[in-house]
């Protein structure tokens, strides 16, 4: 199967909004203890537009004091003040002002999320905004409905002693939450909804290559009442500002989502103080097809399971298994499908799939398609970069794998899929499961006994059938494995950020 040219042509990237372009020109500060400060540290950061590769903005590099000042200010918050007493309702009530403030800018957010990451401003309308308010006003609902159990003991004390047992959940206390660059806005509710609908309070910091849109969040978070302390958003690196805020002292809990590799640096980082932590890391989820289905069907899902948010999402279907009878047209339909998307600047309205977040993201993935192509591998459609400015990566299908290769075992993060033939249940399970990550799956058939002969042999915290990527805020997340541990979203993503008290009275 020879590889076909790509032939996208990249449209030019359109101006910005007068009102976005205002609030790129606001100075470098940090939202600490209910205002906006300047930074101690010095450091200032760029901010990019994927698609021009031109500077739009520039914000801190908070440093250690930064992180101090942060810290402290919502340990008062979660102690004393207002918030230390607000009543479940009242903290139900100011997540909804929050929501409604978020609706009512939400075309502001896409634009901006769509200039600062690269994504096609369409995708952020219908899909990064609107989950992000519905997981704030999903998690708003816990705050009334956090409870405990009471049960009969079988302790023996004095005669006619009697003991009332029973347990609460509390909140965990100070939060540092680091959130990745490819869902910056989604990501930023979705780690501060649970936080708020708690009581627990919260120092986030956004995505070195996305800081923006948790700026403009600290905003609408400003307005929608909350008191001070109870959020504070630091910009900064990850390897200055992150590694503060892990190393804290007086932080209680780390929560990340992120790479694999910078997980495991702050596990280890966390045990110095045994703070809490939950990790939502990498993945490299198979798409597995079984042979009853309509290729031309499953060809249209596993290619938006690859291509969605330019393959830049933890759950992406990068490993596409195929039994062996319909390998070829669904190969055929997803090339098809490849080549069919219009890539282009993010606030295009023609857009399909936008650059790659950075030129360090965009070289990460041509250089494994050249090692790919080094150690065999076919390119059927794509598995170049357009002649264009910007991180712009062509939609790309590679066949004739083996399993031991680096485009089969590591974590792409881009807009590649790798297709391999399958004969039977346990051959594909066995090689599904061939990876150190265990995030997510999906399996496509009408075939339900298969498919259920197939999901326990998948070891992924989610399982698709006959879909893929499908997120909702009650449904637990987070994956086997070293994709992570902790389960976010649903009654699971809320306990996450409590501490469990047993309660024993002697009556």
């Amino acid at each position: 199967m020879n590889a076909v040219p790509a032939t996208h042509t990249i449209a030019e990237q359109p101006a910005p909004s007068g009102a976005l372009a205002e609030f790129l020109e606001r100075k470098p500060r940090l939202l600490v203890g209910g205002e906006w400060i300047e930074a101690h540290g010095k450091g200032r950061i760029a901010v990019i537009d994927p698609a021009t590769e031109r500077q739009i903005a520039e914000v801190a590099d908070a440093d250690a004091e930064d992180v101090d000042r942060a810290v402290r200010a919502a340990r008062a918050a979660f102690e004393s003040g207002p918030w230390a007493v607000m009543l479940p309702d009242e903290r139900e009530r100011l997540m909804w002002r929050l929501a409604d403030l978020m609706e009512r800018h939400a075309e502001e957010l896409a634009e901006l999320e769509s200039l600062d990451n690269g994504k096609p401003i369409t995708m952020a309308r219908l899909i990064d905004v609107p989950g992000a308010i519905a997981h704030l006003r999903y998690m708003a609902g816990w705050a009334s409905k956090l409870d405990g159990s009471t049960f009969n003991t079988s302790l023996r004390a004095a005669p006619g002693t009697r003991f009332h047992t029973y347990t609460v959940r509390e909140p965990v206390g100070v939060v540092g939450q680091i959130i990745p660059w490819n869902f910056p806005l989604l990501m930023a509710t979705l780690k501060l909804a649970p936080v708020l609908a708690t009581g627990c309070t919260s120092v986030l910091k956004p995505a070195e290559q996305t800081p923006l849109s948790a700026l403009r969040l600290g905003e609408l978070i400003l307005e929608a009442g909350f008191p001070p302390g109870v959020v504070n958003i630091l910009t900064g690196l990850g390897e200055t500002t992150g590694a503060a805020l892990v190393a804290h002292p007086d932080v209680d809990k780390i929560a990340f989502t992120g790479s694999t590799e910078v997980g495991k640096l702050i596990n280890i980082a966390a045990t110095a103080t045994l703070k809490r932590v939950s990790l939502e890391l990498g993945g490299k989820s198979p798409v597995i097809v079984l042979p009853d289905v309509d290729p031309q069907t499953v060809a249209a899902g596993a290619s938006q399971a690859v291509f969605f948010n330019s393959g830049q999402v933890c759950v992406a279907g990068s490993r596409l298994f195929v039994q062996r009878r319909i390998f070829d047209k669904v190969i055929e339909g997803v090339s098809e499908a490849s080549r069919s998307i219009v890539v282009g600047p993010g606030l295009d309205e023609r857009t399909q799939m936008g650059p790659l977040v950075s030129q360090d993201q965009r070289d990460r993935v041509l250089g494994y398609l050249y090692f790919g192509r080094k150690q065999g591998a076919t390119i059927a459609a794509g598995g170049d970069a357009p002649a264009h400015k910007g991180y712009y990566v062509n939609p790309t299908v590679i066949v004739d794998v083996k399993p031991d290769m680096k485009i089969v075992r590591e974590e792409i993060f881009g807009p590649v899929v790798v297709a391999q033939r399958f004969d039977d249940l346990n051959e594909v399970a066995a090689w599904a499961n061939d990876t150190p990550y265990g995030l997510a799956a999906s399996i496509w058939s009408n075939d339900l006994r298969s498919v259920q002969r197939l999901v326990p042999k998948i070891k992924a915290g989610t399982v698709w059938v006959n879909c893929h990527a499908m997120i909702d805020a009650g449904m637990p997340f987070g994956g086997y494995k070293q994709s992570g541990f902790g389960r976010e979203q649903g009654r699971a993503g809320i306990e996450m950020y409590t501490e469990l008290k047993s309660v024993c009275m002697a009556i």
